[in-house]
């Protein structure tokens, strides 16, 4: 593995640009915000979002993941170049700080490892006083870890991040198959998603925290009501998840790449196990739990996922194209949009506008760049 490359991060830096803005109301910002205290930083005004992607932002580096700030503000990790770019109604601004230079020193880029997955506490708020904790899942010497440092918005223009602390560690890492969602779920607990780390049997192993979706506190410990107490893994037997989701109902489900037949969306239960090894897609008899979708591998490679109402929205890297599966529909059909517009799709978030924003994935080394590339975009959800 070779350490992230790229500028190391400062006020100055240059980043990506914002498309716009335009007055109009699509605002990022959310109605109802907490007036009280030193307020988080708003994000761009934006035109209303429409059923075609408009560009938000262009000119990303292999971005890998979005979240928002209550106040609209947004980040996204760039994967090889380890670096985090805050989106405020001011414009993009990669952070600098202690932080963000450890992420550059620190931080190992080897095929799909690297800078990926990045949560906000869904509690944070004006009470922060303009610092609120940012977590990330990176790629280093050791392994796969989660890391938490805080993000000081006292200056939208020139943000930093304070020193990393580590989490969670002990997570297998490879060239390939390194998960590396992060998320807050409806119960406020932090849900990570791992790899097998090209070990498939790893994914089996009970003591190993590959091939599995964790479950921890936001300091890193098992949470409360974990199928072991003593462990952070709330299911296993997977081959690669990067992407999780719940329905407004509460339901849990995440995407999961397959090896050569199908790719997997899952219904997430506690204590469950998805086969892998063992089976890839349905079939794998007493013990395993079925997927509830499975799509070809050339249709999807799904990564992030996001749900609006009753629909899950499937980012597709291989694909090139979002899934949307209706789960209260009597069958379970996907559809697709954007079937070869916007390339390789990473990632895709339901925005507090109601919209999605979806991060495209053209210059990992995989796609094939077009110009503006890569980019976030917007557009209702179909």
């Amino acid at each position: 593995m070779t350490a992230a490359c790229g500028a190391q991060p400062s006020e100055e830096s240059a980043g990506p640009s914002l498309v716009g803005p335009t007055p109009g109301d699509g605002s990022t910002q959310p109605s109802g915000a907490d007036d009280a205290g030193p307020a988080l930083p708003a994000g761009p005004t934006l035109p209303a979002a429409t059923e075609q992607p408009q560009d938000v932002l262009t000119g990303l580096d292999a971005p890998w993941s979005l979240a928002f700030l209550p106040g609209g503000a947004l980040l996204v990790t760039e994967r090889d170049a380890a670096r985090v770019l805050l989106v405020t109604e001011a414009g993009p601004a990669h952070l600098a700080g202690p932080g963000a230079e450890e992420l550059v020193e620190g931080t190992l880029t080897d095929g799909e490892g690297g800078l990926l997955g990045v949560a906000v506490p869904p509690d944070v708020g004006t009470q922060d006083g303009g610092r609120p904790p940012l977590l990330l899942y990176r790629t280093t010497a050791t392994g796969n870890e989660v890391v938490r440092g805080a993000l000081d918005l006292t200056d939208p223009v020139r943000p930093r991040l304070g020193p990393l602390e580590v989490v969670l560690d002990g997570i297998p890492a490879a060239s390939t198959h390194n998960g590396g969602r992060l998320a807050f779920g409806p119960d406020g607990h932090l849900y990570v998603t791992t790899g097998d780390a090209a070990e498939p049997g790893s994914a089996q192993q009970p003591g190993s925290l590959a091939g599995a979706v964790l479950r921890v506190t936001v300091d890193g410990d098992p949470a409360p009501g974990n199928p072991d107490p003593a462990s952070p893994v709330w299911s296993r037997g997977h081959r690669n998840v990067q992407g999780i989701a719940w329905h407004e109902d509460g339901r849990m489900v995440a995407s999961e790449f397959g090896q050569s037949e199908v790719d997997e969306l899952n219904l997430v239960e506690p204590g469950s196990n998805y086969g892998w090894p063992e089976v890839e897609g349905t079939g794998g008899g007493p013990g395993f739990t079925d997927p509830l979708v499975t799509w070809p591998t050339s249709e999807a490679s799904p990564s992030g996922i996001a749900v609006t109402g009753s629909t899950v929205h499937l980012a597709a890297l291989r694909g090139a194209r979002l899934w949307s599966v209706d789960l209260d529909a009597p069958a379970l059909e996907p559809v697709a949009t954007l079937e070869g517009e916007l390339g390789r799709l990473r990632d895709v978030v339901a925005g507090p506008d109601g919209a999605l924003w979806v991060l495209t994935n053209n210059t990992d080394g995989r796609g094939d760049p077009r110009a503006g590339d890569d980019r976030l975009v917007r557009l209702t959800p179909p």
